[in-house]
């Protein structure tokens, strides 16, 4: 499929992976319906992708675990443009805290936003693109969508859910006979985005990106890359490809080590933080970024070993395997 000129739906595009996709797909001049709760944001990325020729852009203030709004987000792109090709969702929030210490309506709103965001927007989108016979739905998880992590149960148990959701959908439009509507799942290991400056947070420690970390445009190119060429599953960074090997391995033997190297690296050493909301409930003011000053631009030493790391844990859980 050629991007040039194509309808593109992006939520959570005021920041992070949603802002660097809306970027990319304007650099192919594509036209464009940005969504997320913030409207300055939302603005500055649209005037962002109206700058690259060719490029469209309309924005849509929607809170994704509205199903109404979700609803009115597809109408106004059919509005505006007549069709839906492409539907993006990379809106996400999340609350780091142990189980016990997370109140049961900030792990509700995780999982609002994080799955029945995707559901609300499936139920919008694949009608218009059924009458059309043909679309792409793109669903950003994570590689915590394969693997575990502590204090981080509710986003963790969310991205696992959106592989299974996918999963049915595709079933269920292959039974139909849909062959040309796709759904890909992109799974990107840790990103250079605000994320982790919007995250709630519950464990009294700053929480930071954990190596190693790439950049969100490496993530933007891949979902680009995916909707030319559309596939069920799409993985984003040579850690997160080696992690699938290693859950199908030796999945007991690395929740041990995943659990040991987030407690280490995934917290600022001897920086206590307040409990915050984050983003959960209210959108952060301001222009927005696509990044988070987690260096994800630089290709560190220390991104090289983390990968290496990963990959000698697969060797070592591969020896064992075969003992």
């Amino acid at each position: 499929m050629h991007t040039k000129g194509l309808v593109v739906v992006v939520t959570g595009a005021s920041s992070g992976i949603g802002r660097a996709t809306a970027l990319e797909f304007a650099r192919h001049g594509a036209a464009l319906v940005l969504a997320a709760r913030g409207t300055e944001a939302l603005e500055a990325v649209a005037r962002e992708c109206r700058a690259h020729r060719g490029a469209r852009a309309v924005v849509q203030p929607t809170d994704v675990a509205d199903e109404a709004a979700v609803a009115e987000l597809a109408r106004r792109a059919v509005r505006e443009y007549g069709r839906v090709d492409v539907w993006v969702n990379a809106a996400a929030v999340a609350v780091f805290g142990a189980v016990e210490d997370v109140p049961a309506g900030e792990v509700r709103r995780v999982l609002d936003v994080n799955v029945l965001g995707c559901v609300n927007a499936a139920r919008a989108v694949l009608p218009v693109m059924r009458r059309q016979g043909a679309g792409v739905l793109v669903d950003v998880s994570s590689v915590l969508g394969l693997v575990s992590s502590p204090y981080n149960s509710a986003y963790t148990m969310s991205k696992h859910a959106l592989l299974a959701f996918d999963s049915s959908l595709r079933q269920e439009l292959r039974l139909a006979g849909e062959r040309d509507v796709r759904v890909c799942t992109v799974l990107p290991a840790t990103v250079d985005t605000p994320f982790f400056q919007h995250l709630a947070n519950r464990t009294g420690r700053r929480v930071r990106a954990m190596p190693p970390v790439y950049t969100p445009r490496r993530v933007a190119r891949a979902i680009v890359g995916t909707v030319r060429r559309p596939r069920r599953e799409v993985f984003v960074g040579a850690s997160a490809r080696s992690l699938r090997l290693v859950v199908a391995i030796g999945p007991g033997a690395w929740e041990r080590v995943l659990a040991a190297k987030v407690d280490r690296d995934h917290f600022v050493r001897g920086e206590a933080a307040p409990h915050h909301d984050g983003t959960l409930f209210a959108p952060r003011p301001g222009p927005g970024s696509v990044g988070g000053g987690w260096h994800g631009t630089v290709r560190t030493a220390g991104r090289r070993a983390s990968t290496a790391a990963v990959a000698a844990a697969v060797a070592g859980l591969a020896r064992r395997a075969r003992r």
